[in-house]
């Protein structure tokens, strides 16, 4: 367990029994490792406001990435799934750790929507990636932010923390009312990771969505519905905001002009990179260079 040490830190709140709230914050320019026994009853539901961190298991032969602007959620009852974090420089993290009768009890009128509550898969692992809402990011930081008198402070946290939980789990107006069955099955899980893992690593030269299915073993169907329900948005849709956010940081480290930087996410003429940039952040690569200098 790591706690103040120079520009890192470490918070655990305890809401109540069963109930757990984790703070990280590492501004050092060094990886932090923190580890945490738990025990198989708990559910972890781990959300990277910024920057990244690795979960390892199984002596790290097994391991989790959680992204910037992602959160995942672990819950596995057939064993325990002890914390092994490794936090990168510049992250913040904040994780919930709530024991499956609290969880029941907060959501036992919605358990036909919440996989893992359903009778079915009671006794089953379950695993789930997806995009931070505005909404929860806004309550996260309200959290980080809290700057209130001790004596109330933790009133103020648990409050904070149910109405999170109420915002991660609610599902959006367009949904039928049930989740995807794709995700109990673990082999689609990491087979639709490592389609992830692919694009990104051939973002300049990306496979067809065929090509794709083949190198990672799904059908093309399996592969569309099982990376929406994962991550949240289409292949190409999520590549495309991935290429637009990796160009955005590799602006601001000004090491490469924008040239460079459109043919490193797969653009071959500055003119495209120029239209795809503006399209997602409303401005151009160049505007957004001087305004990170100014800044």
């Amino acid at each position: 367990m790591f706690k103040n040490v120079g520009e890192s830190s470490f918070e655990e709140i305890n809401l109540e029994n069963g109930f757990y709230v984790l703070h990280f914050q590492n501004e050092s320019k060094e990886v932090q490792i923190f580890e945490r026994d738990i025990d198989s009853t708990f559910i972890q539901i781990h959300f990277c406001l910024r920057g990244n961190s690795k979960f390892l298991f199984n002596t790290s032969s097994y391991s989790f990435d959680v992204l910037d602007n992602r959160s995942i959620l672990l819950y596995n009852p057939q064993r325990t799934l002890p914390i092994h974090l490794e936090i990168q420089p510049k992250t913040t993290l904040i994780s919930l750790l709530i024991s499956i009768e609290k969880f029941h009890s907060l959501f036992s009128k919605e358990s036909g929507y919440i996989p893992f509550l359903s009778d079915e898969n009671s006794n089953k692992k379950y695993y789930d990636d997806t995009e931070i809402k505005p909404t929860v990011s806004i309550v996260l930081q309200q959290i980080i932010n809290s700057n209130i008198n001790s004596s109330i402070r933790e009133l103020y946290v648990k409050g904070k923390v149910y109405e999170l939980l109420s915002l991660h789990f609610q599902q959006e107006e367009n949904t039928n009312g049930e989740y995807c069955p794709f995700l109990v099955d673990e082999q689609n899980v990491l087979k639709i990771r490592k389609a992830k893992e692919i694009i990104i690593a051939r973002m300049s030269e990306p496979p067809s969505l065929q090509e794709l299915a083949n190198e990672i073993g799904l059908n093309i169907k399996k592969l569309k519905e099982g990376f929406k329900q994962i991550y949240g948005d289409t292949v190409y849709s999520f590549l495309f905001d991935y290429k637009m956010e990796h160009s955005r940081r590799l602006l601001e480290s000004n090491q490469y002009n924008v040239n460079e930087v459109g043919l490193k996410v797969g653009y071959s003429t500055a003119s495209h990179f120029i239209a795809a940039f503006k399209k997602k952040f409303g401005t151009t690569p160049k505007k957004y260079m001087q305004s990170v200098s100014s800044s």
